[in-house]
């Protein structure tokens, strides 16, 4: 797999030095110098990746060829059954849901889904109309019922913006997932799995425990979005992602997110069998421990939970102005 985002280049030179190597004879001071070079590409891959910035991060997370929902699903879950359509306007492919025997029990999925290549276009981007999000709330009913764990996967930039989906009642449908997951006396475990972007990724992620992969983010905003509306600019994305503490180890810090999933070296498109192996475990683990609990406990601490998001200081107001921003962003 090609090393093709711009702070890999240093990786990716390494890597065509070693194809090149690969061609050549099989000498034994060859095959010396062969793993050398492996060894020397291996380490330089790991310091880079244990210093990305949060908007080299962004770019892990949005990498095209990173595994999907439906990449995770099929290699963690011993069987799957998608449902489909919310029972009043349509189904949303990019919303993919269903009953799935993970670790020898029924657990419903609930996912957000890109698709790979040319399939993107069909699920959207992983961008959800009204319909997916009402689709999530039937199966989140259906799992309350009976009695089933639910584990959201999130990967979306956001909930579909168009006047259609406004017309729909795309702000209602997310409302009412927010009141719904808060109330479900079952165990909810949700992982970001690359972006989890704004209201969109929220609408699926009130649960008990909320996880982040290594190289995944976790905004109110995309950097795009926000830099548009801080500075007018779309341009200043970086500068926007950098300010925004979105990263799996900042959020970790100021315990917004529960726990952060490692990823192969290099980010989980290097590997999928192994990324999927970090999730199943982190899974069950807590899907383990929540299980533990009874449905008045478990519902008292998802409420403390959100209760103790946000925490500040009393004191005197500080005034403070806004530096002006350089039009070049380093």
């Amino acid at each position: 797999m090609d090393y093709d985002l711009e702070f890999e280049a240093p990786l990716a030179r390494l890597a065509e030095e070693i194809r090149i190597m690969q061609q050549e004879g099989g000498s034994l001071e060859h095959t010396t110098r062969l793993q050398e070079a492996k060894g020397k590409l291996e380490k330089r891959t790991r310091e880079i990746y244990a210093r990305l910035t949060p908007w080299q991060t962004v770019q892990v997370a949005r990498h095209k060829d990173r595994p999907r929902a439906a990449d995770y699903i099929q290699l963690i879950c011993e069987d799957f059954l998608e449902l489909h359509g919310d029972r009043t306007f349509g189904d949303d492919p990019a919303v993919l849901a269903g009953l799935a025997t993970f670790n020898g029990q029924t657990v419903v999925f609930i996912s957000q889904h890109k698709g790979q290549g040319a399939k993107q276009q069909l699920h959207n981007f992983g961008m959800p109309h009204p319909e997916g999000y009402r689709k999530a709330y039937r199966l989140m009913q259906m799992a309350g019922k009976f009695h089933f764990p639910i584990v959201c996967l999130i990967d979306t930039p956001g909930a579909f913006p168009g006047l259609e989906d406004e017309e729909r009642g795309q702000s209602e449908a997310i409302a009412s997932n927010l009141f719904l997951m808060s109330h479900l006396p079952v165990p909810i475990v949700a992982v970001v799995i690359g972006e989890g972007g704004s209201g969109g990724a929220l609408g699926i992620s009130v649960a008990d425990r909320l996880l982040m992969q290594e190289h995944s983010v976790y905004t109110v905003a995309a950097p795009e979005a926000a830099a548009s509306i801080l500075w007018r600019d779309k341009s200043f994305a970086q500068a926007a992602a950098n300010a925004m503490r979105i990263n799996a180890q900042e959020l970790m810090a100021t315990q917004i997110i529960d726990g952060v999933i490692p990823e192969p070296l290099g980010g989980a498109h290097r590997d999928y069998d192994q990324a999927a192996m970090y999730l199943k475990t982190a899974l069950q683990e807590q899907l383990n421990d929540l299980e533990q609990m009874a449905p008045s406990e478990l519902l008292e601490k998802r409420y403390q939970k959100f209760r103790a998001i946000g925490k500040f200081a009393r004191g005197a107001p500080a005034r403070k102005t806004m530096a002006p921003v350089s039009r070049k962003v380093a």
